[in-house]
């Protein structure tokens, strides 16, 4: 992965962490995120809510995961009884935040279209 995906995709994180804490959240940034695809990158608490959120940081029309990596989402969800959303911050845009579930099987991997998240997906205000 090249420094600059890298560097942008954890100012994501750091700007999501930061929304949840002005909200009164606690936040927990899973050590080694996006390194580990064993954990979601966040996970947010506050009076019986709870998310946890697997952050990207893409400008593209659509947005893909291998499928290994969608089933281990899901079967974090299934242990945890957290649901498992992909926050995905589109310049210019902001975040569009969804269930891991409306990601599609299309072919070798899971994929979301931007106008499907931009429609089913929520604002972080949303959330909170």
């Amino acid at each position: 992965m090249a420094f600059g995906t890298y560097a942008k995709g954890s100012r994501a994180e750091r700007e999501l962490i930061a929304f949840f804490s002005s909200h009164g959240f606690e936040v927990i940034r899973a050590a080694g995120s996006g390194v580990n695809s064993l954990s979601p990158d966040l996970l947010a608490f506050r009076k019986g809510r709870q998310y946890a959120v697997e952050c990207k940081s893409w400008d593209r029309t659509s947005l893909s995961f291998e499928k290994e990596k969608v089933a281990q989402m899901k079967n974090w969800e299934e242990v945890t009884g957290i649901t498992y959303y992909v926050g995905w911050r589109v310049s210019r845009e902001g975040w569009h935040i969804f269930p891991v579930h409306l990601l599609e099987e299309k072919g070798k991997s899971y994929t979301i279209t931007l106008e499907k998240a931009r429609l089913a997906g929520r604002k972080p205000e949303e959330l909170v």
